[in-house]
């Protein structure tokens, strides 16, 4: 597949990945390029049982580690973490893929309870997987987190998605953040910002002629495919990135450039 780093196979050999969200979609992609490149991958999944299963299966056998997590809770998330240490070992790069954008609402609107729901599915289970991961890589004296932030973080997204945007412009500005914090600790934090990507998630948040609008001024003329996105991941989490810290890569095939 394009953008996974075919040609340089074996990047992350012997090394353990825990990623988010990891059964479907830009998340499927980020665990199957990890895998082809020699890692262990232990992933999360919330309503995408037997996606992951398949995966597993298809896999070589120790290969990849389908956990079923609900990100937003603590206690999920470390045990989680704990459960990839003991199968896998020690983890060395971590995604923070888990999120979604639950449905579409005006602010004059919105429930307090969906706000909240839509913060803890994007920003509060990126932090809580980031800290649950921490610990292990500051002992280690290394390591590499890569946080999914959104082209939304910047433009607001479309109608009906201010949490979503929100959610996804903590999730750039906690990169940052955490950057400063662990660098001196041996530990990178990075960023990537899809935009118009096509997946299951557009499928079902955006309309057939929004999209082929968006594609119209889009100067690469397409949509982003989930391995475009991969590839940007596995590049923040290897050493080619190694003095790369505190920024955020923008896949939107030239839609907007910063």
């Amino acid at each position: 597949m394009s953008g996974t780093g075919e040609g340089r196979m074996g990047r992350f050999e012997g090394q353990t990945v825990f990623v988010t969200g990891g059964a479907s979609g830009i998340g499927r992609a980020v665990v199957e390029g990890f895998a082809r490149e020699g890692a262990r991958v232990a992933f999360t999944y919330a309503a995408s049982g037997e996606a992951a299963r398949e995966m597993v299966e298809a896999a070589p056998q120790g290969a990849l580690l389908a956990i079923e997590c609900d990100a937003t809770r603590e206690e999920a998330v470390t045990d989680a973490v704990r459960r990839a240490n003991e199968a896998l070992g020690p983890i060395s790069v971590g995604v923070a893929n888990a999120g979604g954008l639950l449905r579409r609402c005006k602010v004059v609107d919105f429930p307090l309870d969906l706000w909240n729901e839509v913060m803890a599915v994007n920003l509060t289970s990126t932090f809580l997987t980031a800290r649950a991961l921490l610990p292990q890589m500051i002992e280690a004296g290394r390591g590499a987190l890569v946080l999914m932030s959104s082209l939304a973080a910047h433009d607001g997204g479309g109608m009906g998605a201010s949490a979503y945007a929100a959610s996804k412009g903590g999730v750039m500005t906690f990169a940052k953040a955490l950057a400063k914090e662990v660098g001196g600790q041996g530990i990178r934090v990075n960023g990537v910002a899809p935009g118009l990507i096509g997946t299951q998630f557009h499928d079902r948040f955006s309309t057939r002629e929004g999209r082929d609008a968006t594609v119209a001024r889009t100067p690469l003329g397409r949509e982003g495919r989930p391995e475009d996105v991969a590839g940007a991941v596995l590049y923040l989490a290897s050493e080619e990135a190694s003095f790369l810290t505190g920024e955020i890569i923008e896949i939107n095939g030239g839609l907007a450039m910063f």
